[in-house]
């Protein structure tokens, strides 16, 4: 029998042999790539020793895996990977008066801090990852996260282990516990007392090596201890007791300004005698200018939280800090009690490891030499000295993280693409390892040595101690079956590299359709530019969901594949050729798109900014190129077409969609069965606007008509206004979106009325423009090139007159925002000028009328942000015009699912509904009375109509209703 076989017969939980499953495994978020045979998701402890001994018979390895996000590669495998995000996430119980939880290894941090919340407790470390990472993942890697000088590291926290090794051996770890493990170790530390009482420097982020120091008679021989940081090179854990804390009732965060990084390091260390819980370090170079506006003076801070029992002793401890601070060198400083106004500031913390990844100049940067510590005293001189040898090999970084524990992120810009730049990552990292053990410190102080940095532990340890982490190991795992590569007898640090298998862009050019500004043009260099950190990976229950819209399909299904992350993955090994072997007619690049509803999300909610949207367009160009598309692709991909045809027909083909004809319509269209097929309006907004502008030239004075009175340069540029309805004034071009014009003309019409109310003068763009957007998402690139192309051309003339183009669909302003740009290119400047000439309709109130006052409508509003509103154009100057305009209330974060064509597609139904319940329909249901629902998307709208029979209303529709007829 095979593996395969073997292991379907003995497993109850997932098992995936197949190239799909297998290829979104073989990375996390570090440089490194390892293809494993097959992945195995266990649905108990029972279900892991019975996976262990299909892999002993047949001679495999195996690595456990969490969240993912690990940074130094211990997270893959080429053997089996055992996922535990799938099944074993239970948190099976918490005791408050004793302050543990019981959980197994699949469980999120997030989801863990949120049900001990419940008791007023917390689990102290918190990396940057809280939102996705799982506790098995921190007790393999021993991670810390920013509260780790009040709370330790995640080996501080953990009480009981219960493992199971290779070979079948069940053991339950702790202090001083007993049984074949314990005293087998404990003979094995007893022999080498001294080694051990010697060899280990005394730092609060030690994490590299094996902590067998804590094996010592004087430590209480904790094994669990022990095991914690392991990498999962020892055992698989099956379920784990934490300790948990009591968090201050209140905070306050303390901002503090340096003069530069190297006097914000050196201070660091003394405001620990303040008892602070975070004192984080962040420097200039990854500040952005307008997060800068909102700090204090100087170009490093330091960011120091204090608790209290009441808002009034956090803040005033906070304030007593600052005064210290002062006198060690601070320059400036602020101090943040709301907690919104600290959330914000934490963003910026958390995003760094993705935020880094990128030079300021949009070049590449890479882990590798990520986290190393030194003790905080110390941390200064280390980080002028490490700055320096950057600027001796040419190298770039950005140095940030955990000053108070004097532990270091930095992201550097290595080229691992070449021999020569894989050579001097070598020698940098090197010599970096030789100056972290000058200053006492540790290769790794949080995220562990895996392939990365394991190589140079002789360095740090000497070549006895490191001897002895071999002979640890194999007490066991004397197969070598654990994690092999990792920590110990590892890898080269310059081996199974990521990108080895990549095609360059010099010798194997990958032909593509958009042209990937921030990339390049490279495709290749777009893909890479997901890193792993997982921010797809979170749900709205966790704490960085409420106002993310990254990832809805991920959110419904929990599955990697329709994470970005995931697809990401998939798109990497399509190019390598090596799993995924057919390329752009890849089924499983394909099957796992198929979900992706193209929000946009990631564009703004990912650190570094995936476009999932746009590689599924150019994915979906390629893939059906020459072949026969879904029939969606030909009904709702040619929707402006279609609508335009349809339009003079609107009241019998609506009839007709209602009747008996609508099933085989839907059917032959690629439309789902339970969807309705949205009515025509009887008269479109191009006719009524057409039809108004007769009617008022009809009622004018002779010799005051059209000529007189729409000849202008700008209104002969962009089309026809209503004349005599304002006083000439700024003039702006009402975009006539398809779903505006033949779906929606009341929003149309209530526009109108408000921007004229305001003292804008309205032109409409000349017949026949569209923005392109049912032809990109379904990856139609070469006629969606051709409309917009078109559409340049008829407002050229809108364009040199300089018009504001106001877009009321959001999706279509995003489209004309991103994609017409980098889908026409930079051969046509006008096409850039198009995209900076969008604005939203509160843009161009704020912008064009900015003493126009709007009516108070004094009431409750409920909704949710569109999708591409929130990753393209942005909603602030919505959420001051609701502001102005007394309406209250925040909308919801998440996707409506309908998005377009994709909740109209036979077999979205249940995904797009799902989407739809996680956040929008919940906050409807729960809206107080009177309260209006707010949805400025077509699609929102519609969703809203189908699911909650509630009719929602664009932002111009509820202004428009408060205004005094003309």
């Amino acid at each position: 029998m095979d593996l395969e076989q073997a292991m379907r017969a003995a497993v109850r939980g997932t098992v995936a042999f197949d190239a799909g499953a297998r290829a979104l495994v073989t990375m996390d978020a570090s440089n490194y790539r390892r293809v494993p045979l097959g992945v195995v998701a266990p649905r108990d402890a029972d279900d892991v020793a019975a996976a262990l001994a299909v892999c002993r018979e047949h001679g495999v390895p195996v690595v456990p895996r969490g969240g993912g996000t690990s940074i130094a590669g211990q997270a893959t495998g080429v053997g089996v990977v055992l996922d535990f995000t799938r099944h074993m996430r239970a948190i099976e119980h918490i005791d408050p008066e004793a302050r543990t939880a019981v959980v197994q290894p699949g469980v999120v941090l997030d989801d863990l801090r949120a049900a001990a919340a419940g008791h007023g407790l917390t689990f102290g470390p918190d990396p940057s990852t809280h939102s996705r990472c799982t506790l098995g993942g921190m007790i393999g890697n021993n991670a810390c996260g920013s509260h780790s000088v009040a709370w330790g590291t995640t080996a501080d926290n953990v009480h009981e282990l219960e493992v199971l090794t290779y070979g079948g051996e069940r053991a339950t770890l702790g202090r001083g516990l007993p049984g074949p493990l314990h005293d087998r170790t404990a003979a094995f530390a007893d022999e080498r007392l001294s080694v051990l009482r010697t060899g280990f420097p005394d730092l609060p982020r030690r994490i590299s090596g094996y902590a067998l120091d804590r094996l010592l008679p004087e430590h209480g021989r904790d094994l669990a201890r022990a095991f914690t940081g392991s990498e999962g090179t020892l055992g698989v854990l099956t379920r784990a007791t934490v300790r948990l804390v009591e968090p201050p009732a209140a905070r306050a965060l303390a901002v503090l300004g340096y003069e530069d990084e190297s006097a914000a390091a050196e201070a660091a260390h003394l405001l620990l005698p303040h008892h602070p819980l975070t004192v984080e370090g962040m420097a200039a170079d990854l500040v952005s200018a307008a997060a800068r506006e909102s700090l204090p003076r100087g170009a490093a801070w330091l960011f120091v939280e204090m608790g209290g029992s009441t808002a009034a002793e956090a803040r005033a401890r906070a304030s007593e800090l600052c005064r210290h601070a002062a006198a060690d060198g601070a320059k400036d400083h602020t101090v943040v009690s709301e907690p919104a106004d600290q959330r914000a500031l934490w963003r910026i913390r958390e995003d760094a490891a993705g935020t880094a990844t990128r030079m300021p100049d949009g070049s590449e940067a890479w882990p590798g030499w990520e986290d190393c510590a030194v003790p905080p005293a110390r941390l200064g001189a280390y980080l002028r000295e490490f700055r320096a040898l950057l600027g001796e090999h040419g190298l770039r970084g950005s140095p940030y993280g955990h000053f108070g524990d004097g532990c270091v992120h930095v992201r550097i810009d290595f080229d691992l693409l070449t021999p020569a730049g894989i050579a001097r990552f070598r020698r940098f990292s090197e010599e970096t390892a030789d100056l972290v053990v000058a200053h006492g410190g540790s290769l790794s102080g949080e995220h562990g040595d895996g392939q990365a940095r394991a190589e140079l532990l002789p360095k740090m340890y000497g070549p006895e101690l490191v001897a002895l982490f071999g002979v640890f190991k194999d007490l066991w795992d004397p197969a070598g079956g654990m994690n092999p590569g990792m920590l110990v007898r590892p890898a080269p640090m310059d081996s199974n590299l990521r990108f080895d298998v990549l095609p360059s862009r010099a010798s194997h050019p990958v032909d593509v359709e958009f042209t990937y500004p921030g990339d390049g043009g490279d495709f290749t260099a777009a893909v890479r530019r997901c890193v792993g950190v997982g921010k797809c990976r979170t749900s709205a229950t966790t704490s960085t969901g409420g106002d993310s819209v990254m990832c809805p399909s991920y959110r419904v299904t929990g599955e990697e594949q329709h994470s970005t992350r995931g697809r990401a993955r998939l798109l990497h090994e399509m190019l390598a050729g090596e799993i995924i072997e057919d390329g752009w007619r890849s089924e499983e690049v394909r099957d796992a798109l198929d979900l992706c509803l193209s929000c946009k999300g990631c564009r703004s909610d990912c650190p570094v900014e995936v476009d999932m949207a746009t590689y599924k367009a150019e994915f979906l160009h390629h893939h059906y190129e020459g072949r026969l598309r879904p029939r969606s692709h030909y009904s709702m991909g040619w929707l402006p077409v279609w609508l335009r045809a349809a339009a003079p027909y609107a009241r019998v083909l609506n009839a007709l969609a209602r009747g008996p004809l609508a099933g085989p319509a839907k059917r032959a269209g690629g439309i789902a069965p339970e969807r309705d097929i949205p009515a025509l309006a009887h008269e479109s907004f191009r006719r009524w606007w057409n039809d108004r502008a007769r009617r008022q030239e009809a009622g004018r004075p002779a010799g005051t008509g059209k000529a007189a009175t729409a000849g202008t340069a700008e209104t002969t540029a962009a089309g026809t206004t209503a004349p005599g309805k304002t006083a000439p004034g700024t003039t702006v071009v009402l975009w006539p979106d398809t779903f505006t014009n033949h779906l929606a003309p009341q929003v149309g019409q209530a526009a109108v009325k408000v921007l004229e109310a305001a003292g804008l003068r309205v032109v409409l763009p000349p017949k026949g423009v569209c923005c392109g957007l049912t032809w990109v998402s379904t990856g139609q690139l070469d006629r969606a090139r051709t409309v917009m192309r078109s559409t340049v051309d008829a407002l050229a003339p809108a364009l040199d007159a300089g018009l504001p183009i106001v877009v009321l669909e959001p999706s279509c302003g995003a489209a004309l925002r991103a994609d017409l740009p980098e889908l026409l290119g930079s051969g046509d400047p006008r096409a850039a000028r198009l995209a900076a000439s969008v604005r939203t309709f509160a843009q161009a109130l704020e912008e064009l009328a900015p003493g126009w006052v709007p009516p108070r409508l004094d009431r409750a509003v409920v909704g949710q942000t569109h999708c591409h509103q929130h990753a393209v154009l942005g909603d602030a100057a919505e959420r001051r015009l609701r502001e102005r305009a007394g309406l209250t209330g925040t909308l919801t974060g998440g996707c409506c699912g309908l998005a377009g064509n994709f909740g109209f597609e036979q077999g979205h139904y249940d995904v797009s509904v799902a989407c739809a319940e996680e956040q929008l329909l919940p906050a409807v249901r729960e809206a107080p009375a009177g309260a209006a629902v707010l949805a400025d998307g077509f699609s929102c709208r519609t969703q809203l109509a189908e699911l909650a029979g509630t009719p929602g209303r664009h932002l111009a529709e509820l202004l428009a209703e408060a205004l005094p007829d003309a």
